[in-house]
């Protein structure tokens, strides 16, 4: 038959341990010196062993009494952590924030971590993904904040800043020449994909999709390979990239921009990020 412990016998079990005496322990668990005996009677009935040393000065644990005693104090503090973190989470925060895929890498994580580090008791959670994607689930309320790449003045924002754009090639393997244009770029939904599509079928230029990719990372190296030429910030220029000019039939168009959005007035923790990232993006 299975025992259960009773988490008050074994706070008066180790209070006993510890302590060496039946009275000094009631007094730290706030009970009468006969209760707490009463108590470590009922422990070792429970277990069919004798737990303590009597004979002594000072009341010891016994053989049996010692392989308790560790497993004692583990849960008492696990159950004590427990505690801890279940009303620390109903007291914290929540704060869910979405970031374009091409800005929320190690530009970015060094201000999340600070502003985590000053808000213990919030809980921040960051999404990553296509502007596009974020501004909808922002509208349907699934994030107090976003930072977004938009078209400039598509949505008012409480600060934006100018993204210039970049066509870029292999600088080792290039492939502008080719007819259709290799293009490397984001999914459907993807801004700089449309942007992309809209130049090079302004222009009477044929083209076909060479890589797909949600990831900008990818999408670098891909350019960067000989995979295709695309449209990228130009603050994500790669070693191994090759800058096309408009002399080159790519024109780069100057409507993009980063935006950030939250409701305002807004509480203090979403006021605090907010200003962290306008430093931080006024600083680019």
């Amino acid at each position: 038959m299975f025992t259960t412990l009773d988490p008050v016998l074994l706070r008066s079990f180790v209070a006993v341990i510890e302590s060496g005496s039946f009275t000094r322990a009631g007094e730290r668990v706030h009970l009468s010196q006969s209760t707490v005996s009463q108590q470590i009677r009922r422990l070792e009935e429970q277990l069919g062993c004798t737990l303590l040393d009597r004979r002594g000065r000072y009341v010891q644990a016994s053989e049996q009494g010692q392989h308790l005693l560790g497993y004692a104090r583990r849960l008492l503090n696990l159950m004590h952590e427990a505690v801890e973190q279940i009303q620390a989470g109903e007291n914290a925060a929540e704060l869910r924030i979405g970031v374009a895929e091409d800005f929320s890498a190690e530009r970015l994580t060094p201000t999340l971590a600070a502003f985590a580090k000053a808000h213990p008791n919030i809980r921040l959670e960051v999404t990553s993904d296509l502007s596009s994607r974020l501004w909808q689930q922002f509208g349907a309320g699934a994030f107090e904040l976003i930072l977004i790449k938009q078209r400039r003045g598509q949505a008012a924002a409480q600060a934006s800043w100018p993204e210039p754009l970049e066509w870029f090639d292999s600088a080792r393997a290039p492939t502008q020449l080719q007819d259709p244009l290799p293009l490397v770029m984001f999914p459907p939904g993807g801004l700089y994909r449309d942007e992309m599509i809209h130049a090079l079928e302004s222009a009477g230029r044929r083209w076909r999709i060479s890589y797909l990719s949600a990831s900008l990372a990818s999408l670098r190296a891909a350019v960067a390979d000989g995979l295709g030429v695309s449209l990228l910030p130009s603050r994500m220029a790669h070693p191994g990239h090759l800058r096309l000019t408009p002399e080159q039939g790519f024109i780069a168009p100057s409507s993009i921009e980063l935006a950030l959005h939250y409701q305002s007035p807004a509480p203090a923790r979403i006021e605090d990020l907010a200003k962290r990232l306008i430093r931080l993006c006024s600083a680019a």
